[in-house]
């Protein structure tokens, strides 16, 4: 009797359609996500990671000190002016061993520097531990340890920025820019907060002490770095005023640079409005409780920066470098623009976090182009003037808008600098096309 038997049914190749289709789905999502999520490509560099590493020790850690000796001098004078001259006297160290750090910096092996410069830091935030814990209240001491403090940092900020470019290739500038700002804007947050947990639980001097044991690691992943001395065929080279000069030169002729520069004065000096964040949360957003409103306006921008930076996976690949700074900085005006138009505090936040989200894109490139538009032998000192004109440029707009909020009321003074910002921009983009050309 003939019995019809069932052929077996090959699984194989009709189970594995559906594997392999989740799989291929799977693999999309992650790509997806990499193009959008924060790019980390530099990180698996081991020497810019290690120097990426430290970077987010120290920028939790400076902004301890960074609360600490105002809140110190605060205590000692009961005084707000003196707050502002300590601010004062630490600027000018700034300025000047910036410029001297970036001539510095390409005459000599960086990681030397680096080394040096963070063992300064360090010692000086012990000074400043010794100065609180013995109960000293001085304030000649405290302006004398920022200025020192502040000089070290100068000579400090050129030489990590310029050694980037001999870490990653050039493709990956603008990622690793993104990782570093964005490390060091979350520092921004998080170092104030933790610094008002920490002081009434441990007390000032404790805070300065964190920050000099944070340093230590730093020495410690700058001492891992490969050795960065001058390339081959550049010759020895001195540190001095003429050097200084020669960098300002090399400015004034490759325009990409100069655009570059005055396209972050442009956004700072007219579009930083944190001058009127006191008297916007005491008059305009008042009704929201003024103390919540001051801190909110003040995190805004920071919280915004974060959020770009750990998104960075969506613009950080884009290789016309100079559209990106344009965009990001009329950007940036209209977002302040619409903050100053704002009578409600919670569409404030909003405008000033997307500012803040523009101002990530516009370091990410701007940093960019400056490590791959400048030769080896001049990207310490291009990084001394970005030193100098990123330090500059809010104080010089706290001048201005402190002064247009008065005579013109806040608001007005907010979106007016907004609306400059963009026409300005524009009208530079449009004027000299060397910015809108450039591109990897």
């Amino acid at each position: 009797m003939y019995r019809a038997t069932r052929k077996p049914v090959d699984t194989s190749e009709s189970s594995s359609e559906p594997q392999t289709a989740a799989a291929d789905e799977v693999k999309r999502t992650r790509r997806g996500r990499r193009r959008w999520a924060m790019d980390t490509r530099p990180l698996r560099r081991p020497a810019y990671r290690r120097l990426w590493s430290s970077t987010i020790v120290t920028a939790v850690g400076s902004q301890l000190t960074a609360v600490a000796v105002p809140k110190q001098i605060y205590d000692i004078t009961g005084s707000s002016a003196w707050v502002g001259a300590a601010s004062l006297a630490g600027l000018l160290p700034l300025i000047v061993f910036a410029l001297w750090g970036g001539a510095i910096a390409d005459s000599m092996d960086r990681r030397k520097l680096l080394l040096i410069t963070n063992s300064g830091i360090a010692v000086t935030s012990v000074l400043f531990w010794l100065q609180a814990v013995t109960g000293l209240d001085s304030v000649a001491v405290l302006m004398v340890l920022l200025a020192v403090q502040q000089a070290f940092w100068g000579l400090n900020a050129p030489a990590r920025n310029a050694s980037i470019a001999r870490l990653v290739p050039e493709e990956e500038l603008a990622a690793a820019n993104a990782l570093g700002s964005t490390v060091m804007q979350t520092g921004q947050v998080v170092g104030p907060l933790l610094a008002g947990v920490l002081i009434p639980v441990i007390g000032l001097p404790e805070l300065y002490l964190i920050d000099a044991l944070a340093l230590c690691v730093t020495v410690w992943a700058v001492y891992r770095l490969p050795s960065l001395p001058p390339l081959a065929g550049t010759g020895p080279r001195r540190a001095g005023v003429r050097e200084i000069a020669a960098g300002f030169r090399y400015i004034s002729l490759h325009k990409v640079l100069l655009l570059s520069f005055l396209a972050d004065i442009i956004a700072m000096v007219f579009g930083m409005p944190r001058a009127l964040f006191p008297q916007l949360a005491s008059q305009t957003y008042a009704p929201y409780g003024e103390g919540l409103a001051l801190g909110l306006l003040f995190a805004a921008i920071p919280i915004g920066a974060v959020v770009g930076g750990l998104f960075s996976g969506t613009f950080s690949r884009a290789r016309r470098h100079g559209w990106m700074v344009i965009g990001a900085v009329v950007a940036w005006g209209a977002a302040i623009t619409g903050f100053g138009l704002s009578g409600s505090l919670w569409l404030a936040v909003g405008f000033l976090a997307l500012a803040g989200v523009a101002d990530m894109v516009s370091m990410v490139f701007r940093g960019a182009i400056l490590l791959s538009a400048a030769t080896d032998e001049m990207r310490g000192r291009m990084q001394g003037v970005f030193t100098v004109v990123v330090a500059g440029g809010p104080r010089l707009a706290d001048v201005l808008h402190g002064s247009a909020g008065s005579a013109f009321g806040a608001r007005t003074a907010v979106a007016g600098g907004g609306i400059l910002v963009v026409a300005v921009m524009l009208s530079l983009a449009l004027a000299v096309p060397a910015l809108r050309r450039y591109r990897v």
